[in-house]
This record gives C-alpha cells, sequence and structure tokens, in this order.
C-alpha cells in the first residue's frame, strides 16, 4: 500500500536499533545504513525528530555507533543492558519508543517506526485512531511481524534493496553467492 508524501507533512521517525541491527546482521550478515534509511523515510518531507532507541554495555564499544547516529541527524536515547543473576541479558526499548511516539504524535502528520517487532501493533492502532497520524514502517520485510505489515499504512520492505540499506555487504555477496544467511538472533 501507498500514501501520500508531500513536503510539508511534518515527520517523527523513531528507530528501534537493536530489531533493525539484529535483523541485518541475521539476514546480510551486515550493518545498517541508519543515515540512508532516515532520509529514504523522510522522502523530501519535513524532519521534526528522527530517535534511535540503543543500548549501552560495561564495555562502551556501542561508542563509535551513537557517534555515527548522531552524525547523520539521530538523536540517541540510550538505556544499560540489563543483566539479571541467572546470566540472562534484557535490552529492551519498546516502552519507551512507544511512549515517546504518543507524545510527539500530536506534533506530527507521520509517524514512521524503524522496526519489524510485531509488539508496536497496539501502538500502530492507537496513533491511527487517536492522533490520526499517518502511521509507516521502514525495516526488512524477511524478519518482519506480519500484523505490523497488515497494520501500517504504508510498509517499506528493505529487502526489496539490500544494498541501499546496508554498510557491509560481504555478507549480503555470500548470500547471493548461494551461501546460506547466518542464522539466529
Amino acid at each position: 500500500m501507498s500514501v501520500i508524501k508531500q513536503k510539508n507533512q511534518r515527520v517523527g521517525i523513531f528507530i528501534d536499533a537493536q530489531n533493525l541491527y539484529h535483523s541485518a546482521k541475521n539476514l546480510y550478515g551486515a550493518k545498517v545504513n541508519f543515515g540512508q534509511i532516515v532520509k529514504d523515510a523522510l522522502a523530501g518531507r519535513s524532519l521534526i525528530r528522527a530517535v534511535a532507541y540503543v543500548i549501552t554495555t560495561e564495555t562502551g564499544e556501542e561508542k563509535s555507533f551513537f557517534e555515527a547516529l548522531e552524525k547523520v541527524g539521530i538523536e540517541t536515547k540510550t538505556k544499560n543492558l540489563q543483566i539479571f543473576a541467572g546470566g540472562s541479558k534484557k535490552a529492551d526499548w519498546d516502552v519507551g519508543l512507544a511512549v515517546d511516539a504518543i507524545k510527539m504524535a500530536p506534533k506530527l502528520d507521520a509517524v514512521v517506526l524503524v522496526s519489524g517487532d510485531g509488539d508496536f501493533v497496539p501502538l500502530v492502532e492507537y496513533l491511527k485512531m487517536s492522533g490520526g497520524c499517518q502511521i509507516e514502517v521502514l525495516t526488512f520485510g524477511k524478519s518482519a511481524s506480519l500484523k505490523l505489515k497488515e497494520a501500517v499504512d504504508e510498509f517499506i520492505d528493505l529487502d526489496h534493496n539490500p544494498r541501499r540499506y546496508l554498510l557491509s555487504s560481504q555478507g549480503y555477496r555470500k548470500q547471493q553467492r548461494g551461501n546460506p544467511p547466518p542464522l539466529g538472533k
């Protein structure tokens, strides 16, 4: 489905960085070109805010990634990785992203979610009914929730042109030569 996009539309872009990172890594063995994603999500419209929800670790190795996001105009919101007594880890920004999208919706004509997580279906339904916002999703369709795809006004599948959205296409080239993509998340 396609929607009308006009230059004067106010757009907010909300990026589930972990979701996109793991999708690109597992499908293509590559990293995401977030700058290109924001550019294509914006589609010539007026950017009000682009926010990436990211996780920090004890090692701090993600600092250069955060700096790269900020260089392309993406604000970062960070949360520490939680490690529980049994060794399990949790890194979830779904509620924070949803709350921010709801708070920003009155100032926006279009909300763009960069995630394939089906947990966002209630958010999409709420924003469409209460705020009247146009809801768009950009993500790798192979790893996206079918219910999310069906709920939004427009679904843009990054799998249609993955090279455009990947920084390293080594894994992508291997897959194209017949080798299977990396497994697991």
